[in-house]
């Protein structure tokens, strides 16, 4: 991992946001979005916002959470606004909010919200060193003050996960002989 002096950058700095509105295809028989459509579009907006923050390339590391709380239905106008809400070594916490925009009402209702985690990698395909990241505005204050417990949670999560994967290896050897 590169050891060169790395700067911290503000949450706004790599803020990306990506606006689209739900047509029939992206829908189910109930009549809102495919949960499948919604993470490809978290997930391309987070790498976005991965990338311009660590200018780097990235790859995904984990899907921490995608919570539904409202229903996205045909003909929403979708807004997915991702910051990077912590940042590690080589890895960054990407939170996506996912939101709806009633623009004839010029309201706004968040209907989904998502965590991600992505390192950053060299031209060789090593992780390499990340900017800090610090929060401006209220909102990014609480997500950069509760990334903690999540990185805590992430990281427990990753270790049952091995433990799970090594519990399978052995149990498929045994059954095997």
């Amino acid at each position: 991992m590169s050891q060169q002096q790395v700067e911290k950058k503000s949450m706004s700095e790599s803020k990306s946001i990506k606006a689209k509105q739900v047509f029939p295809q992206d829908t189910n028989h109930h009549h809102t979005m495919f949960g499948g459509s919604l993470m490809a579009n978290i997930d391309e907006i987070a790498a976005i916002t991965a990338m311009k923050h660590a200018n780097a390339q990235v790859v995904t590391a984990s899907t921490d959470s995608v919570d539904f709380l409202r229903p996205i239905k045909t003909g929403d106008i979708t807004s997915y606004e991702a910051m990077v809400s912590y940042a590690g070594t080589s890895s960054m916490e990407i939170c996506v909010q996912i939101i709806i925009e009633d623009v004839l009402n010029k309201e706004r209702h968040l209907a989904a919200l998502s965590f991600l985690t992505f390192v950053a990698l060299d031209d060789d395909g090593k992780p390499v060193q990340v900017p800090k990241v610090y929060p401006e505005t209220k909102v990014e204050k609480w997500f950069y003050e509760s990334a903690p417990k999540r990185v805590q949670r992430r990281k427990d999560r990753r270790e049952e996960s091995k433990s799970t994967l090594d519990f399978l290896s052995n149990a498929q050897n045994i059954e095997e002989v």
